[in-house]
Order: structure tokens, then C-alpha cells, then sequence
């Protein structure tokens, strides 16, 4: 198992995701597609959630079954693939894999855009699945690290502010030296046992806090 990110769908208590994918949402409006392709598949090792002929259906398959991933065509009747991809994506977190006869780059560059891990152009054959699903799986996995590691560097340079403005308050109460004013902060956190960040933010909030 990975120490990545569960999907937004999920309870925040709920196991890591797994290294690879196991139940797979399929939606297709051709029957003998949809049949090849849940086939193929279950061949494969995935269980099959599906077929759903429509975006309707492939929404509220993934909402009710909450799979690993989902395989939809982009042209299906009312609700189309890539509408069906964006709610998939946006509302639970589950990555997409688009199946396609079509390679126009309006539908790959907007699939980008809405959670499309991986594009197949149709007629897709077991081994492309296979290696499809792998590779937009592990996609998917790249993206919610990089997430969460752009989140963390934000806590931080927030912190930083935080902290920046604390010590400059400081610096033009106590009438002291900038290295000084920090070591103020440092010595208030060591003492408190309490985060400098906290430290800080009380400074911001209190004239009071270090004394006169």
C-alpha cells in the first residue's frame, strides 16, 4: 500500500489508495464495445462495475459503487464522456481513462482539464487496457502527491508570513534588532512548549503577549 491520499469520496479514515487499481467502472453507448471491453477486463483481474450506455448512468454507478477508476467513452447519448469524467473527477476523486475513436486534440487537451488520466483510441485491445489503466493509474497517484505536496508548501510559506509579521511587530515594540525580535519568538515557543507559528499568530493577535 501507498502513503497516498484517499479519494475525496471516501471517509478521511479509510485505507490509503492501492498500487493498482481494482474495480473499474466501464461506460460505453456500443454494446459489443462495452462487452469486449468488460471481457477484457475481467480477463485481466478488474472487477467491473458496469456497463453504463450513458454519462447518467456512469455517474451514478460511480457514486453508488465508488470504483478505483472509470473507462468512458467520450461520445455516449445525453450526458457525454467527458461531462460524466468532470463530475466523476470533481465531485469523488476517481480518475478517468477516455476510450475513443477519436484523437482530435479538442477532446485530449479538455480531458486534461477534468481529471482524464489516460486516452485510448478504439478499437483497444487487452494488453493496451493493461497498460493503459497502469499507467493512468500511476498518473493519477503523481497527481494527488503533487497536491499535497504544493498544499504543504503553502501551509509553510503561510506559516512563514505569519511568523515574518509577529517578529517585525516585535522589532518596533521592543525597539530591538530583527535577529533579536526572532529570538524572542524562540524562546516564547520553547518556554510554552507551543508551535513558533502559534507564538506568532498570538503576537499578531495580543500587544500584550511578550510583556512590556
Amino acid at each position: 500500500m501507498t502513503n497516498t491520499p484517499a479519494h475525496n469520496g471516501h471517509d478521511a479514515d479509510e485505507q490509503p489508495l492501492p498500487e493498482a487499481p481494482a474495480r473499474v467502472l466501464v461506460a460505453d453507448d456500443e454494446h459489443l464495445v462495452a462487452a469486449g471491453m468488460v471481457a477484457a477486463l475481467t480477463d485481466l483481474g478488474y472487477t467491473v462495475i458496469g456497463p453504463a450506455s450513458n454519462g447518467e448512468e456512469a455517474i451514478a454507478h460511480a457514486r453508488k459503487e465508488r470504483p478505483d477508476l472509470a473507462v468512458l467513452d467520450i461520445r455516449m447519448p445525453g450526458t457525454d464522456g467527458l461531462a460524466a469524467a468532470e463530475t466523476i473527477y470533481n465531485e469523488l476523486r476517481i480518475p478517468v481513462v477516455k476510450v475513443s475513436a477519436y484523437s482530435d486534440p479538442e477532446y485530449v487537451n479538455s480531458g486534461n482539464r477534468i481529471g482524464v488520466f489516460g486516452y485510448l483510441l478504439k478499437p483497444v485491445n487487452r494488453d493496451q487496457l493493461r497498460v493503459g489503466l497502469e499507467v493512468s493509474w500511476s498518473r493519477f497517484l503523481r497527481h494527488l502527491e503533487l497536491a499535497v505536496e504544493v498544499d504543504s508548501l503553502k501551509d509553510r510559506l503561510e506559516q512563514r508570513k505569519i511568523i515574518e509579521q509577529a517578529k517585525w511587530i516585535i522589532v518596533k515594540r521592543k525597539n530591538v534588532e530583527e535577529p533579536e525580535a526572532m529570538r524572542m519568538l524562540q524562546k516564547q515557543a520553547r518556554n510554552g512548549r507551543r508551535p513558533l507559528v502559534e507564538v506568532a499568530q498570538a503576537v499578531i493577535e495580543s500587544e500584550s503577549l511578550l510583556g512590556d
